[in-house]
Protein backbone atom coordinates (compact mmCIF):
# COMPACT_ATOMS: atom_id res chain seq x y z
CA UNK A 1 0.00 0.00 0.00
CA UNK A 2 1.26 3.77 0.08
CA UNK A 3 1.20 6.66 2.23
CA UNK A 4 1.32 6.77 6.30
CA UNK A 5 -1.72 9.23 6.78
CA UNK A 6 -3.43 10.37 10.32
CA UNK A 7 -6.81 11.53 10.53
CA UNK A 8 -8.53 13.63 13.14
CA UNK A 9 -12.52 11.77 14.18
CA UNK A 10 -14.88 13.96 16.45
CA UNK A 11 -18.36 13.66 16.71
CA UNK A 12 -21.03 16.15 19.46
CA UNK A 13 -24.51 15.17 18.19
CA UNK A 14 -26.38 11.66 18.12
CA UNK A 15 -24.90 8.45 19.87
CA UNK A 16 -21.51 10.08 19.00
CA UNK A 17 -19.30 6.36 19.49
CA UNK A 18 -21.58 4.90 17.24
CA UNK A 19 -20.87 7.61 14.56
CA UNK A 20 -17.23 7.48 15.47
CA UNK A 21 -17.14 3.88 14.94
CA UNK A 22 -19.61 3.93 11.88
CA UNK A 23 -16.96 6.26 10.31
CA UNK A 24 -13.83 3.99 10.93
CA UNK A 25 -16.07 1.20 9.25
CA UNK A 26 -16.50 3.26 6.43
CA UNK A 27 -12.84 3.63 6.52
CA UNK A 28 -12.66 0.01 6.44
CA UNK A 29 -14.60 -0.53 3.62
CA UNK A 30 -12.72 1.39 1.21
CA UNK A 31 -10.48 -1.06 -0.32
CA UNK A 32 -7.54 1.91 -0.84
CA UNK A 33 -7.72 2.17 2.76
CA UNK A 34 -6.18 0.33 5.37
CA UNK A 35 -7.01 1.43 9.04
CA UNK A 36 -4.06 0.57 11.32
CA UNK A 37 -4.76 2.37 14.73
CA UNK A 38 -6.99 3.92 16.34
CA UNK A 39 -6.08 6.28 19.12
CA UNK A 40 -8.64 5.75 22.37
CA UNK A 41 -11.29 8.22 22.66
CA UNK A 42 -11.63 11.08 24.06
CA UNK A 43 -14.09 13.10 25.32
CA UNK A 44 -13.05 16.91 25.04
CA UNK A 45 -14.70 20.19 25.57
CA UNK A 46 -16.18 22.36 21.97
CA UNK A 47 -13.94 25.17 20.97
CA UNK A 48 -17.28 27.58 20.11
CA UNK A 49 -19.05 30.08 21.47
CA UNK A 50 -21.96 27.85 19.81
CA UNK A 51 -23.42 26.51 22.80
CA UNK A 52 -23.26 22.07 22.17
CA UNK A 53 -22.21 19.21 23.28
CA UNK A 54 -18.77 17.94 24.30
CA UNK A 55 -17.33 15.62 21.47
CA UNK A 56 -15.69 12.89 21.66
CA UNK A 57 -12.54 12.61 19.68
CA UNK A 58 -9.82 10.46 18.41
CA UNK A 59 -6.60 9.88 15.45
CA UNK A 60 -6.48 7.34 13.47
CA UNK A 61 -3.22 5.78 11.55
CA UNK A 62 -3.88 4.96 8.11
CA UNK A 63 -2.28 3.90 5.03
CA UNK A 64 -3.34 4.75 1.74
CA UNK A 65 -2.86 4.29 -2.24
CA UNK A 66 -5.53 7.46 -2.21
CA UNK A 67 -3.75 10.94 -3.09
CA UNK A 68 -4.84 13.37 -0.37
CA UNK A 69 -7.00 15.38 -2.70
CA UNK A 70 -8.92 12.09 -2.93
CA UNK A 71 -8.42 10.74 0.47
CA UNK A 72 -10.29 14.25 1.29
CA UNK A 73 -13.14 13.53 -0.79
CA UNK A 74 -12.93 10.08 0.58
CA UNK A 75 -13.64 11.86 4.17
CA UNK A 76 -16.06 14.45 3.03
CA UNK A 77 -18.54 12.04 0.89
CA UNK A 78 -18.38 9.62 5.05
CA UNK A 79 -19.19 13.36 6.47
CA UNK A 80 -22.13 13.83 3.62
CA UNK A 81 -23.35 10.09 3.99
CA UNK A 82 -23.48 9.97 8.00
CA UNK A 83 -25.91 13.29 7.90
CA UNK A 84 -23.28 15.82 8.34
CA UNK A 85 -24.20 19.37 6.79
CA UNK A 86 -22.66 22.04 6.83
CA UNK A 87 -24.23 25.67 7.47
CA UNK A 88 -22.73 27.98 5.52
CA UNK A 89 -19.19 29.40 6.79
CA UNK A 90 -19.51 28.86 10.36
CA UNK A 91 -16.79 27.35 12.63
CA UNK A 92 -17.08 24.97 14.76
CA UNK A 93 -20.21 23.79 14.86
CA UNK A 94 -21.70 21.09 16.23
CA UNK A 95 -20.97 18.28 14.03
CA UNK A 96 -22.15 14.34 13.66
CA UNK A 97 -19.09 13.80 12.06
CA UNK A 98 -15.83 15.48 11.48
CA UNK A 99 -13.18 14.08 9.76
CA UNK A 100 -9.85 15.83 8.91
CA UNK A 101 -6.68 15.15 7.72
CA UNK A 102 -3.82 15.68 9.74
CA UNK A 103 -0.84 14.36 8.34
CA UNK A 104 0.05 12.71 4.71
CA UNK A 105 3.62 11.24 4.90
CA UNK A 106 6.20 14.23 5.01
CA UNK A 107 3.94 16.60 2.59
CA UNK A 108 3.47 20.29 3.11
CA UNK A 109 -0.24 21.44 0.92
CA UNK A 110 -1.44 25.01 1.48
CA UNK A 111 -3.91 25.17 -0.94
CA UNK A 112 -7.60 26.62 -0.62
CA UNK A 113 -9.01 23.18 0.20
CA UNK A 114 -6.94 21.26 1.99
CA UNK A 115 -3.77 21.95 4.04
CA UNK A 116 -1.51 19.35 5.27
CA UNK A 117 -0.33 19.57 8.20
CA UNK A 118 -3.52 20.85 9.27
CA UNK A 119 -3.16 24.23 10.29
CA UNK A 120 -4.45 24.26 13.74
CA UNK A 121 -3.73 20.92 14.77
CA UNK A 122 -0.98 21.58 17.44
CA UNK A 123 -3.00 24.18 19.17
CA UNK A 124 -6.00 21.29 19.87
CA UNK A 125 -5.63 18.91 22.99
CA UNK A 126 -7.88 16.69 21.42
CA UNK A 127 -5.63 16.28 18.67
CA UNK A 128 -2.02 16.51 20.26
CA UNK A 129 -3.05 13.87 23.26
CA UNK A 130 -4.59 10.98 20.81
CA UNK A 131 -1.55 11.56 17.92
CA UNK A 132 0.81 11.60 20.78
CA UNK A 133 -0.49 8.39 22.16
CA UNK A 134 -0.42 6.29 18.44
CA UNK A 135 2.53 8.47 17.68
CA UNK A 136 5.21 9.76 19.47
CA UNK A 137 7.88 9.85 17.21
CA UNK A 138 5.56 11.50 14.70
CA UNK A 139 4.85 14.56 17.57
CA UNK A 140 8.10 15.03 18.35
CA UNK A 141 9.02 15.38 14.90
CA UNK A 142 6.70 18.25 14.93
CA UNK A 143 6.42 19.70 18.31
CA UNK A 144 9.96 19.53 19.40
CA UNK A 145 11.26 20.67 16.08
CA UNK A 146 8.33 23.21 15.21
CA UNK A 147 8.56 22.01 11.97
CA UNK A 148 4.85 22.53 11.21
Amino acid sequence: MGEVAYIGIGSNLGNRLRNIKKAIQYLKDNPQIKVQQVSSIYETFPLSSIPQGYYLNAVLRIETDLNPFKLLDVLKGIEIKMGRIKKGDLKNEPRIIDLDILLYGNLKISTAHLTIPHPRMWEREFVIKPLKEIAPEIFEKYVDNKNY
